[in-house]
């Protein structure tokens, strides 16, 4: 999983153990109980009595992927709005002081197609947490003071993001990839509207998708579920359904690619750095795709794989990672890596070469099938050893997917074959539209010699 801030950080925790094994969906089903209230609130419920702490996450379907230009960041200002001031706290900081009171550790965070807010606490302030988390959820204020500073925490963020030489590489990149559809892919979104933003677009969000049937509720770790059931029941059984946000504000789909597309970008930075991105699978239109791209990313990723050792190995690259960031609003495939001015071309050349033979059958061998499966397995088992981060991983899954997905990811991740990974190379890189970027300083481009012609294939320009 990639580098740069395309990393699937998330995305990579599919799979859940307890022991040196992924469970299969039997052992998952055994652990984890879930429920749908009258209000379509659905409540899942994870039981791990190893310390006595208890998680508890609210996850809402929303995030970049729901933003109009006008809204462009908005989804990640709510994140920050949601700490503060409520119908049940009103004054500003006293919803801090009630966190500190409940011994919490809380957070919320804000990617493609999810926003999650989490509070761990002792177990003995559970019900307290869950009632905290209610009140923020359906009664926030919005105070306009409240708004004008965490305004200005997030255009600090924003700050410090661009002052990453990767910043407006990656920002390019992604307005390439997806044509017209930025603001559906920046989560940190549009300065100015951010600086702009009033309680009444926070209201539209809020109304629009803060509702019970497109929300989930996780509790995880020293509890019993039929007790959290009742709890889920009498604290939020009573918060009004609402209609569909996506029927009533339907998201529009993702236009293919028309062409290849090169983006050169001359920064003060010290290597060579290459993007190679193509539009993914949908988890929604093409859900056996993202378990094979999984497989797949995992294969040419080894040290010892042909793929490392033809690019990386030869010294033409100093590093080579390949990617794909499940998403359901199609996800972006990526093959990044780093290299010197002297090697560019040549570097390029080599990396087209080993992409042509990707789909061929032969080139993923029963043994790297097993060994990538079996280390995928070992990842995500250890990724979700605690109750909290399990919540953050079963939170992402039901936004993106849905809880079953998670609950036969093991046992999907262990039917791929090498005609899965060759087709979903065919499907989605072997001589699809794509965006080749390049980011290098001024001195590296004049000994390079590279230029926009280099990087688009012939009769592919878009």
């Amino acid at each position: 999983m990639l580098a740069l801030a395309l990393t699937a950080t998330v995305a990579a925790l599919t799979a859940i153990s307890s022991s040196a094994h992924a469970q299969s969906r039997a052992e998952l089903e055994s652990v984890i109980q879930s429920r749908v209230l009258g209000n379509g609130l659905e409540v899942i419920v994870l039981e791990n009595h190893g310390v006595p702490l208890a998680t508890v996450e609210v996850d809402v379907r929303n995030g970049a992927f729901t933003q109009s230009p006008e809204y462009a960041g908005l989804a990640h200002l709510y994140e920050h709005m949601f700490f503060r001031a409520n119908a049940e706290y009103p004054r500003p900081g006293q919803f801090m002081d009630r966190a500190s009171d409940l011994g919490a550790v809380f957070n919320g965070t804000t990617q493609e197609e999810r926003v999650n807010y989490y509070l761990t606490v002792p177990v003995d302030s559970l019900v307290g947490a869950m009632k905290f988390l209610n009140a923020a959820l359906r009664e926030p204020l919005f105070l306009p003071q409240e708004l004008a500073t965490e305004r200005e925490v997030v255009i600090g963020e924003y700050d410090r993001a661009e002052s990453s030489p990767f910043f407006d590489f990656e920002n390019a990149m992604t307005r390439a990839l997806y044509p017209g559809n930025f603001s559906r892919k920046n989560t940190i979104g549009d300065r100015k509207v951010v600086q702009t933003a009033t309680p009444e677009m926070m209201r539209t969000i809020q109304h629009r998708y803060y509702v019970p049937n497109n929300s989930v509720l996780i509790v995880a770790g020293d509890v019993d579920p039929d007790s959290v059931f009742t709890l889920a029941e009498r604290i939020y059984g009573d918060w009004p359904r609402q209609p569909d946000p996506f029927v009533e504000y339907p998201i529009p789909p993702i236009p293919p690619l028309a062409g290849d597309t090169a983006i050169i970008m001359e920064r003060p930075v010290s290597a060579v750095t290459v993007m190679l991105q193509w539009q993914g699978p949908s988890v929604g239109k093409d859900r056996a795709a993202t378990y094979a791209a999984d497989v797949f990313s995992d294969i040419l990723n080894e040290p010892g794989s042909a793929f490392q050792r033809r690019l990386v190995d030869s010294g033409l690259w100093q590093t080579v990672g390949v990617n794909y960031y499940t998403l359901n609003h199609v996800g972006p495939i990526t093959i990044s890596g780093q290299t010197t001015p002297d090697k560019l071309k040549a570097a390029l050349a080599a990396l087209d070469m080993e992409i042509a033979k990707l789909g061929d059958p032969s080139y993923f061998s029963a043994e790297a099938l097993a060994n990538a499966k079996a280390s995928r397995a070992v990842s995500s088992a250890q990724s979700a050893e605690r109750a909290s981060g399990l919540a953050h991983t079963i939170g992402f899954w039901w936004s993106v997917a849905d809880v079953d997905y998670f609950m036969g990811y093991v046992d999907n991740m262990a039917k791929q074959t090498s005609a899965d990974l060759v087709r979903y190379a065919r499907s989605y890189i072997i001589d699809k539209p794509r965006v080749t970027g390049i980011l290098l300083s001024p001195d590296a481009r004049r000994q390079s010699g590279i230029t926009a012609a280099d990087l688009v294939r012939p009769g592919r320009v878009q």
